[in-house]
Formats: structure tokens, C-alpha cells, sequence
């Protein structure tokens, strides 16, 4: 699985879905004006540019592991403090912000609880922490189609359901693990218009994430029968796919805070 990736090729892969759903998840976030917050695993900057529409430039900051997604993050958003970090260290004081957001993330940590643990610290008491992550393990999800072709083809493949956050609670069991209190989970969905098969296809090719790291691993054959596959579920172009995420909020409480002398 990579995102060791260019900002393109993830942004026609999955910006397509992640660039409305950001509006969702900001809007249920409930960001003010005046409100100072942080996007981790910000990715080429889909969620990042609506906070700096939302909240002003001076009153963002952003994190990601990926450095071409950091870089692509800093050139669409120059004025953001844009780093190099992880969700389980992030480079920041205890209570600076306001909010502490984590789009399409969770997941992808190496400790989820650590990581939102983080969050949590990072965020004044009070404040809110909050993440999504797609519905991966129904057929709810935007990648949906693709990973039940390949399961009729290859049922060993391990596909995305298992991991963390992509089950109805499991959000919410996160937060609470990472001692977080008042925990509201959620379910945020988008519609997105499929002008044809190939533009869906096209994205799968181009190694991102653990659908595009799986395709790059077929052979010419095996690609082109998952790919005859996919195009036998899908409806017929043009179409509207939807796709679901779940979501949570919470908030942090003093004893988090990390105590310097």
C-alpha cells in the first residue's frame, strides 16, 4: 500500500469523492469564524482549502507524512502552515487549537488510538476533535464496486473492511480508548456524476492507496479480467455514485495534556 504518490494522480483517484466530502464534514465539524484548527493527514489539501475559505489562512495548519503531499499542499496553499508529520507526534503545543480534524485518515495511522490521542492534546479543552472514514465495510463505500470484483476474483484479497474506522461504532471506540469524552458519531454521504466507465477505471491504475497498490500488482491478464470484472457491476454511464463515510466528535479533557515543567 503506498501514498507515496504524486498529488495528481491521488486527486484523480480519490479527490473526486474527498473534495465534497470535505465540504460535508466541515459543515457537521460546525467551524466558526474566529475558530483556530488543524487538519492532520491533510493529503494534497482538499479539507485544508475549505478551512482557509472557512477560517482564514493564519488559522490553519496541516500534516501529512506523504512529503509530495506536503509540498503539493504548500504550493495550493501558501500561506498554511504546512509540515512533514505524523498524527501519533505532531509538531505542536498542547491546547493550540480549536478543532483538530482527520479526513480519510484514521485508517491509514500507524496507532489510530495514539494518533487521536494527539488530537486530542493539541486542542484547548472544550474544543473538538473529529475524523471520518469511509463506510469500507458495506457496500456504502466509494471503492465499493471495485473491491467486490475483486473478491469474486481473488476471495483471499484483504480488501479494506478490516481496517480501523471503517465499521458502524468503531469511531467512536477510538476516541474513547484515546480518552476523549462527549463522542458523537455520524455518517456523511456525497454523490459524485460518472461520465464513463474509463473515468472510473483510469484512477485504479495509478498505485494509490490499497486498491491502486492491488491493481499495480496483477499481471496484463489478471488486471484485464478485474477490469471486465468492474465493468459488469457498474451501471451504465453516465451515473451518480454515492459514497458514505462515518464520522465522530468529541472532545478533549485537561488530563491529557502532556505536563512540561
Amino acid at each position: 500500500m503506498s501514498f507515496d504518490v504524486g498529488a495528481d494522480a491521488y486527486s484523480r483517484f480519490m479527490g473526486r469523492f474527498s473534495e465534497p466530502l470535505a465540504d460535508v464534514f466541515m459543515h457537521w465539524v460546525g467551524l466558526q469564524p474566529g475558530h483556530r484548527a488543524l487538519d492532520v493527514g491533510c493529503g494534497p489539501g482538499a479539507l485544508t482549502a475549505r478551512l482557509v475559505d472557512r477560517l482564514g489562512a493564519g488559522a490553519v495548519a496541516a500534516v501529512d507524512l506523504s512529503e509530495p503531499f506536503v509540498a503539493a499542499a504548500r504550493r495550493r496553499l501558501a500561506a498554511v502552515d504546512v509540515r512533514a508529520a505524523a498524527a501519533e507526534q505532531l509538531p505542536y503545543a498542547d491546547g493550540v487549537f480549536d478543532a483538530a480534524l482527520a479526513q480519510l485518515v484514521v485508517h491509514f495511522m500507524a496507532d489510530p488510538v495514539a494518533g487521536l490521542r494527539e488530537m486530542g492534546r493539541v486542542t484547548r479543552p472544550g474544543g473538538v476533535v473529529a475524523a471520518c472514514v469511509w463506510d469500507h465495510a458495506s457496500d456504502r463505500g466509494p471503492l465499493a464496486t471495485f473491491w467486490r470484483a475483486v473478491g469474486d476474483l481473488d476471495p483471499d484479497a484483504p480488501g479494506e473492511a478490516s481496517l480501523a474506522g471503517t465499521r458502524k461504532g468503531q469511531l467512536a471506540e477510538i476516541c474513547t480508548a484515546a480518552g476523549l469524552v462527549d463522542v458523537e458519531s455520524g455518517s456523511l454521504t456525497v454523490e459524485v456524476g460518472v461520465a464513463s466507465f474509463d473515468d472510473w477505471w483510469e484512477p485504479y491504475t495509478l498505485g494509490v492507496g490499497p486498491a491502486g497498490s492491488y491493481v499495480a500488482g496483477l499481471d496484463d491478464q489478471r488486471r484485464e479480467r478485474l477490469r471486465h470484472r468492474c465493468r459488469e457491476l457498474v451501471p451504465d454511464a453516465p451515473w451518480v455514485a454515492h459514497a458514505s463515510a462515518w464520522s465522530v466528535r468529541a472532545r478533549p479533557i485537561p488530563h491529557l495534556r502532556t505536563l512540561e515543567a
